[in-house]
């Protein structure tokens, strides 16, 4: 049998910001103090944008101070009217950045093995009214991209993405940001991949630069023009530097990441109570999440609250579906794949710096707390 798990000293938390090394971050410190440019289109935010276009190999790429703000910003760039179709499956901001520009989400099904919008039931939420798809890579797995293009081309629609979880994601060595009209990452300090904060749009039409600089700076097209009712989404020097730093490593962080959720399959693998995320052999993974489903909410529930006590932290996500949130009016009956999906998911911990003694520790206190034998 599995032997009885032991509390760790300090939490384990589900995820921790990576950091690069100290004197390398304060280099661009000081070249900041020196120049005393710390935000608007600074040297630091230009090279890092360049960087980043390259390593993702995007035809254009725009930079945010945060994600959100960069997905709102994507919508009213592309003149969305009426109503979005997307995932009930998701965090709160693909749907709040929907509603702040003044739409209506949609929420259309998932997928039972991607947790992605399900696109054989898209086409049942198109009305005259529907503007645009936009989709969701949960957990960096990418949509359906092919079948989703298909019936925007069919019925006119545009495509965003949502790629907060899916930075340096490929699909058939295609980088997921050439995908759809416009893409939007997060470089939050939780992602794979992090600013400290930031957002980042890529897109395929290049005429659309000039908006998407106005609408993040006010709407500022020259000093005495304001032609956009824009707002204040600028990344600044200090956040760029981040980015530049953590970008020397991305490769590193992917791989270690990589070993990290093969050590969680090994170890969780042939469990009764739990089912493991399919992933596809034609994607390149960033391993952003590591998420399983348990029997049913009662054991999700229960598992998520035992691991405290052995300084495990868990996090129930994407739960409560976003149709069920108190400031929304939706039905979530009408999404029961989500639903499903919702009640029973729990990711685990996975980060840059975990120790890969650890994960085998809470595979080892998970199979224990479930009564399941060991796999060693």
């Amino acid at each position: 049998m599995t032997n009885k798990p032991t509390k760790f000293d300090s939490l384990i938390n589900v995820t921790q910001p990576k950091l690069p090394d100290f004197n390398e971050f304060t280099k661009h410190l000081k070249d900041i103090w020196d120049r005393k440019w710390l935000t608007n289109d600074g040297p630091k935010h230009n090279q890092f944008k360049d960087e980043l276009k390259n390593y993702l190999s995007a035809n254009n790429v725009e930079l945010f101070t945060n994600g959100h703000l960069a997905l709102e910003i994507a919508i009213k760039a592309l003149e969305l009217k009426g109503e979005i179709i997307t995932t009930p499956f998701t965090f709160a901001s693909t749907t709040h950045a929907i509603v702040n520009c003044g739409l209506t989400p949609i929420f259309c099904d998932v997928d039972s093995t991607t947790y992605n919008i399900d696109v054989n039931q898209i086409e049942k939420h198109i009305t005259d009214q529907t503007s645009a798809i936009l989709a969701v890579h949960v957990f960096g797995t990418p949509c359906d991209v092919e079948g989703i293009q298909e019936i925007a081309d069919k019925y006119n629609l545009k495509v965003i993405y949502d790629a907060a979880h899916a930075f340096g994601v490929e699909i058939d060595g295609k980088p997921i940001g050439n995908f759809g009209d416009i893409s939007m990452f997060s470089l939050h300090a939780t992602k794979v991949f992090n600013s400290i904060e930031g957002g980042l749009l890529t897109f395929n039409d290049e005429t659309l630069t000039s908006k998407l600089k106005a609408l993040k700076n006010f709407g500022l097209t020259t000093p005495d023009s304001v032609d956009y009712v824009g707002t204040n989404a600028k990344m600044n020097e200090f956040q760029a530097s981040m980015g530049l730093c953590n970008l020397s490593n991305i490769e590193e962080d992917i791989g270690y990441r990589k070993y990290v959720s093969k050590l969680y399959t090994e170890g969780l693998k042939n469990l009764s109570n739990i089912t493991l995320l399919f992933r596809q052999e034609n994607i390149r993974h960033n391993y952003s999440y590591y998420p399983v489903l348990l029997k049913d909410v009662k054991m999700r529930d229960e598992l998520h609250e035992n691991l405290k006590k052995y300084n495990i932290i868990t996090r129930k996500y994407f739960y409560p579906l976003v149709n069920d949130f108190n400031c929304y009016n939706f039905d979530s009956s009408l999404t029961p794949v989500a639903k499903n999906i919702s009640e029973r998911v729990l990711c685990l911990p996975i980060y840059s710096d975990l120790d890969p003694e650890v994960v085998k520790a809470i595979c080892n206190t998970i199979r224990y707390e479930l009564g399941e034998m060991s796999n060693d």
